[in-house]
């Protein structure tokens, strides 16, 4: 049977790229420069942290340094799974944000202990062909010498500036005019080139254990936060287990919780139960079935993940296929609904995609959350911090409530597609909760109506906001936006140049090489040879 078709239905800006060595991502600079480690002799985990590490200077609107990552990887043989989220600091307990509604979203009191440059060192070690230093090559480059900025991360940009210039450090290092630079317009960042020359001349050690963590807890002391060199040492990114659950044939790979991953593993569970085949693609109905599902989904996510070691239920549980049935039972195809969570049996983001010609496969994610992050840019590094402590809850009896060196819930979530026990595809959809819902979008295109990497990452799509908000691209028909409403749905449709629907790459392993994709709403190239 043919895995998909080759029709591209949707406007789009892009063709897939097809070859036996590839990568994808949201930046041309940054593929180019994990191509550059392919040409070199470096393998598929070479490139990716190549491009991972360039995307921190191209792209700071959505990672740096100082971000969090995750990653899936097929070795050739099997799958690995890595959990480089940082843990919250020692000091933070309830009475720290006593008198708060809800967790700070920037400055000190947002950040928790980076482990982007934990990712890199670990896989690296583990699978890396070429040596640590030669990743940082074209990234030191590129921010010693300067770039051009592209102009979707222009308009990202100057779109945060506002409300981050007051933090700390960040007109330093992010408004050397005074304002965020304009498309097309140079950008150089030589506290950033010199901060990755040390972490590439350590092996990542300078950052939680040297220089760089003194100076970025000193920063911290400096400013009001609670982040100690301690908490920086005590860092460890994990190799875990990828969470499986089989659909149409096919079975989806997520990093277990604290990530959300398993949110489109659940929602994809209460649809197995509806022939969606055999419903129009874009449809009213196909649109309404997998928004009420993944409304579904994230109401047990939001009530019941967590730090895996405060989880109170197993992800085994939320995904019992009889648990996924009974949820499904509750969709009514004729209305909207705000659902609660069930009970079930007790037992700013960038992505990117890299493969080689040896079948190593890479899926890999890093991100600051909100764009920037918590806007805190340790002064003279370059290095801009992380806000995943907005992940955490204040609700004294939540398993995800806020407590010393605890990881937060997390949007942040690399996919991976097998079939039979084989690769299929790595691919993601960066962009807060968005990123469960277009990785479940994806792939009910690509499994349920067969069409191509490509074409499933331009086709438009659907966020659930909020009890019954719903945003819908600008490719989504009137006749379809009408017919939701009757049923319920509060919807809105964005403009033409939306990012809130996140960018996504894809890889699919093809009998001889490889599709590598980059979706149309971002700067992103698909690159290969």
């Amino acid at each position: 049977m043919k895995s998909f078709d080759w029709q591209f239905p949707y406007p789009s800006q892009r063709m897939p790229v097809l070859a036996r060595n590839v990568v994808a991502t949201s930046q041309p600079l940054a593929a180019q420069a994990g191509l550059r480690m392919l040409l070199k002799g470096g393998n598929a985990v070479d490139a990716a942290l190549a491009a991972a590490i360039t995307l921190t200077v191209v792209e700071p609107t959505s990672n740096g340094i100082g971000s969090d990552a995750f990653c899936v990887l097929w070795d050739g043989r099997k799958l690995h799974g890595l959990n480089a989220s940082g843990r919250s600091p020692a000091a933070w307990n309830l009475d720290r944000f006593k008198g708060r509604a809800s967790m700070p979203n920037r400055g000190w009191d947002s950040v928790t202990v980076p482990g982007a440059v934990s990712a890199w060192v670990e896989l690296s070690r583990k699978f890396g062909k070429l040596p640590f230093a030669d990743l940082f090559e074209p990234a030191i480059r590129y921010a010693s010498d300067g770039f051009m900025v592209t102009p979707t991360i222009s308009r990202l940009w100057a779109a945060q500036v506002p409300e981050l210039q007051s933090q700390p450090g960040f007109a330093e290092a992010f408004m050397p005019r005074g304002r965020a630079p304009e498309a097309g317009e140079t950008f150089v960042a030589p506290g950033h080139a010199k901060t990755l020359k040390h972490i590439a001349e350590t092996k990542g050690e300078a950052f939680y254990r040297g220089e760089l963590a003194a100076k970025i807890a000193t920063w911290a002391s400096q400013h009001g936060g609670a982040l100690t060199v301690d908490d920086l040492a005590e860092h460890a990114a994990d190799w875990v287990e990828p969470l499986a659950h089989d659909y149409r044939g096919y079975t989806l790979h997520e990093i277990p919780p604290n990530g959300q991953g398993i949110a489109a593993q659940i929602a994809l569970g209460i649809l197995e139960g509806f022939d969606l085949g055999r419903i129009p693609v874009d449809s009213a109905d196909s649109l309404h079935l997998q928004i009420e599902a993944m409304k579904l989904a994230f109401a047990d996510v939001y009530e019941y993940v967590s730090d895996p070691g405060t989880m109170r239920v197993k992800s085994a549980d939320l995904l019992d296929k009889e648990y996924l049935r009974s949820r499904s039972r509750l969709i009514d195809m004729k209305k909207a609904k705000t659902p609660r969570h069930g009970v079930p049996g007790r037992g700013g983001t960038v992505y990117l995609a890299a493969a080689d010609a040896s079948g190593m496969m890479v899926s890999y994610i890093q991100s600051n959350y909100s764009g920037f992050g918590s806007g805190v840019v340790v002064g003279g590094t370059g290095i801009a911090l992380q806000n995943r402590g907005y992940g955490f809850v204040l609700r004294p009896d939540h398993p995800n409530v806020v407590a010393p060196r605890k990881r937060p819930f997390h949007t942040i979530i690399p996919a991976f597609v097998t079939r039979n026990g084989e690769p299929v595809m790595s691919y993601g959809v960066m962009g807060g909760s968005m990123q469960a819902q277009g990785h479940a979008q994806v792939m009910i295109r690509f499994a349920d109506h067969r069409q191509n990497p490509q074409a499933a990452a331009d086709a438009p799509r659907w966020r659930v906001d909020q009890g019954l908000d719903v945003n819908v691209e600008h490719g989504v028909t009137p006749d379809v936006i009408a017919d939701l409403r009757s049923r319920g749905h509060s919807l809105t449709q964005a403009d033409r140049w939306s990012t809130d629907f996140g960018r996504a790459q894809l890889i699919y392993r093809m009998e001889d090489g490889y599709l590598a994709a980059s979706e149309r709403r971002t700067d992103g190239q698909a690159v290969g040879f």
